[in-house]
């Protein structure tokens, strides 16, 4: 891989591994990250996503492979060497420094002038929105203000990337959603390349402008969120980010699909070869009644759960169990035991070749 040919390219990764012994924490891995985006690494427990952060932030050295900033093999330096910033879920803050000095903290040791560090502190006051708590200690402010506290100071003196570690982890739903908010505003407004650890498809699917889907320690899907939720590549992506349930199908050779467990057939009109497939059903995708030309799973109602807006059905069917249907509620009501057609759009479904 050329790592030094595009200066759009901050930071890069070039057959990176990690080992330890017989283990693999990280495959060779091998992406560029662009100046100004925000790359979520997307994953369950134990897919990698933690270590792959870690080798970029320099708290663990690469078995194999390089860490490009820019022109430079930051591979082997510190972490304090590598100038980059660094946002944890604890966030760290200096209990006995105000808001004003913890963000004044990495500039004091950078050497910045008096004047220069105090126009840099107004400015991230200002863009985190906390200048009337410049005064306060971390211990007075809500979990929501300490979290822009601690992206203001690794902020403030302009690294090239922020890596951010699950940072919303140790939050409630309502101030996890006003972070999210919050941080895609200052992500907006600075320009400054985040590179954003988490295991919420929903958290990665509203920050990002790309993910990295990481499972069994490698990278096995990179893209822009939307294109990865309405196509994903491979099945494990369809069922951890897209939220598809996967059935078993097949193409014929005159080209018309039906599920493995029946003997109904439709029109393909994705037009494939023939063979095995997996065909992909997103909860929302699936509409209840038939539509014309579109695969019909006729089910039973196991349950029926009511959100307000919206109905979210259990629904067991010959050729799949356990099928996840959200529709709009509008005063339908379903109960267990109902039998009902499902029908899925071709355009919202996701058809896989069967692997294996």
């Amino acid at each position: 891989m050329n790592v030094r040919t595009n200066d759009s390219q901050v930071l890069v990764l070039d057959e990176v591994a990690k080992r330890y012994g017989a283990l693999t924490a990280l495959a060779p891995t091998s992406f560029a990250i662009e100046r100004g985006e925000f790359l979520t690494l997307l994953g369950p427990s134990g897919s990698g996503k933690s270590t792959l952060l870690k080798l970029i932030a320099g708290f663990e050295a690469p078995t194999s492979g390089a860490i490009w900033l820019r022109s430079r093999d930051i591979s082997r330096l510190s972490p304090a060497q590598r100038e980059l910033g660094m946002v944890f879920q604890s966030y760290s803050l200096f209990p006995n420094l105000t808001v004003a000095q913890n963000i004044e903290y990495g500039l004091k040791r950078r050497k910045w002038a008096a004047d220069r560090r105090r126009d840099r502190v107004a400015h991230m006051l200002a863009i985190v929105k906390l200048e009337h708590r410049a005064d306060a200690l971390p211990a007075e402010l809500s979990g929501g203000q300490q979290q822009r506290v601690a992206v203001a100071r690794s902020l403030a003196y302009d690294p090239d990337v922020l890596l951010m570690d699950e940072p919303l982890g140790a939050l409630d739903r309502t101030l996890r959603l006003e972070m999210e908010s919050e941080i895609k505003r200052i992500h907006s407004e600075l320009g400054t390349t985040f590179v954003y650890v988490t295991h919420d498809q929903q958290e990665a699917m509203h920050l990002s402008t790309r993910i990295a889907i990481m499972n069994n320690s490698e990278v096995i899907a990179l893209g822009e969120p939307d294109d990865l939720f309405r196509n994903p590549p491979n099945s494990f992506t369809a069922e951890f980010f897209s939220d598809a349930t996967m059935v078993a199908g097949r193409i014929d050779h005159d080209g018309r699909f039906s599920f493995a467990q029946g003997d109904t057939a439709w029109g393909d009109p994705t037009r494939r070869s023939s063979g095995l497939y997996l065909f992909g059903i997103r909860p929302r995708a699936a509409k209840v009644g038939v539509i014309d030309g579109a695969p019909v799973l006729q089910g039973i109602v196991r349950s029926s759960m009511l959100f307000g807006d919206e109905t979210r059905l259990i629904i067991d069917s010959d050729a799949v169990s356990a099928l996840r249907v959200v529709v709009p509620t509008r005063g339908r009501r379903f109960s267990a035991g109902q039998h009902v057609d499902i029908s899925i759009p071709w355009d919202d479904a996701i058809l896989l070749p069967q692997t294996g």
